[in-house]
């Protein structure tokens, strides 16, 4: 699964439009690299994304087309 529509149906970023900016915008890394839209998403992954100062970082469980909203946050965990 691509990266940009991994992080709109796990919740993290609300738009894919809005996490594909933040991807060209350099606000995304994956298992420590830059990481455009287009990255295939796979279990194990650490992604980190930078909000301003804040940075989140959390690590991918699963990989699904479709998640119902409550249990979109079982699809990562988040690590510091």
């Amino acid at each position: 699964m691509r990266l940009d529509k991994y992080l709109k149906i796990s919740r993290i970023i609300k738009r894919r439009t809005v996490a594909n900016d933040a991807c060209d915008a350099e606000h995304v890394q994956v298992n420590g690299r830059r990481a455009k839209a287009s990255y295939d998403v796979k279990v194990g992954d650490i992604i980190e994304i930078s909000f301003g100062e804040r940075t989140l970082k959390l690590r991918v469980l699963e990989v699904k087309e479709h998640v119902a909203k409550a249990d979109a946050s079982g699809m990562y965990e988040v690590i510091n």
